[in-house]
């Protein structure tokens, strides 16, 4: 999911850096292989987890009482050392985690650099509207991968660590059409009119 949303960063700034070539830039094929690197760098990340989690030594009869076995949640019930396993979940967490993210900070760091110097305050407002819901998407994803990995590391809470699991396995991915929506000129007209007969 990370690395497709770099993908989506790249998108919106070949829109708002190169409008008038975009249709160019972002051809089919071009977009086809995008996918499909995004696509591949997910299934090298899963099989290096697996490959990870396979070369420890495990505890017998020990439960994760989680409904989504992390590589963390799985690496903390190993008997191994745990210098080696912080060293590789860092290692690991620097590679999925660093990667994707620097792409997507660069994306927007040329995006806001060519937004600013738009002359009209309404050009800069309509590009700038135009990428906030992925910016939201991607701050709300990251946000909770992060305190899930701090709720980890700092406490055990089976119930706090099954929260941030939650939130970015399932909740997040159900908001993506909605917050993507909301740049709808409709879905905006129905909210403000439920915001008024609400309120």
């Amino acid at each position: 999911m990370t690395y497709f949303w770099t993908v989506m960063a790249y998108d919106w700034f070949v829109a708002i850096r190169h409008p008038l070539h975009y249709s160019v830039i972002m051809n089919p094929h071009l977009c086809g292989f995008l996918v499909l690197v995004s696509v591949l760098f997910s299934l090298l990340e899963s099989q290096l987890h697996n490959l990870i989690v396979l070369h420890f030594v495990y505890f017998k009869d020990v439960e994760i009482s989680n409904f989504f076995c992390d590589a963390s949640q799985i690496l903390n019930v190993s008997c191994s050392d745990t210098f080696t396993k912080n060293a590789i979940m860092y290692f690991v967490g620097a590679i999925s985690g660093f990667l994707p993210l620097s792409g997507i900070f660069y994306s927007y760091y040329k995006f806001v650099s060519s937004v600013l110097r738009i002359p009209s305050s309404s050009g800069k407002y309509k590009a700038f509207s135009t990428c906030g819901s992925h910016l939201a998407v991607v701050c709300l994803f990251y946000g909770t991968v992060v305190g899930l990995y701090i709720a980890s590391t700092v406490s055990q809470s089976p119930r706090k660590i099954s929260v941030f699991s939650l939130m970015y396995a399932v909740v997040i991915p159900m908001l993506n059409p909605f917050i993507y929506s909301l740049r709808n000129r409709d879905i905006n007209n129905a909210l403000w009119r439920l915001h008024s007969r609400t309120v």
